[in-house]
């Protein structure tokens, strides 16, 4: 099956001219294209707005790929060998939207996961929401809670008023 069709079109035709000028970006800032990066081939899929998912490999910290929100199927890869390191690097972005951390450490999961600054965290997995669950980022990824009560008291103006039934002395 064409993974294209799995996760179906972007958004918009401006967002599908978005992502394609990140994936030559990506090529000319020096990133090594091991995975799509192009409209799929399938003629069902021609007036759509579809992108192949792609993957990036030798990525650097430096890189537009590497520090901007795309928000389309992009990946990239980047190495790291030092929890620390790894964590300074992820929270220098001026982004917090998501992370996603793979292990088969729980404990370690669970340590990076305390330590990034993002505000929707994902073990093992990517990009499920669960209903109620508040969605939303940290630092230039956005201000407030989407998909749950959250959303609702954003819409709300508080005033408190005290009354006091005899006078104050």
């Amino acid at each position: 099956m064409d993974p294209a069709t799995e996760m179906g079109c972007l958004s918009s035709k401006a967002q599908l001219e978005k992502s394609m000028s990140y994936v030559r970006l990506g090529q000319e800032e020096g990133a090594r294209l091991l995975y799509g990066g192009k409209r799929p081939a399938d003629p069902a899929l021609a007036g759509g707005h579809f992108l192949e998912p792609t993957v990036f490999a030798d990525v650097r910290d430096d890189m537009r790929i590497a520090r901007e929100e795309i928000f389309g199927p992009i990946v990239s890869i980047l190495r790291w060998s030092d929890e620390r390191d790894v964590i300074a690097r992820a929270n220098a972005l001026e982004y917090g939207l998501t992370a996603s951390i793979w292990t088969h450490d729980l404990d370690r999961a669970h340590r990076l996961a305390s330590r990034v600054e993002a505000g929707y965290v994902w073990i093992n997995g990517a990009s499920t929401h669960h209903v109620g669950v508040p969605f939303g980022g940290y630092k230039q990824s956005g201000s407030g809670r989407e998909e749950s009560i959250d959303e609702l008291l954003e819409c709300t103006q508080l005033k408190n008023v005290m009354v006091a039934l005899r006078q104050q002395p």
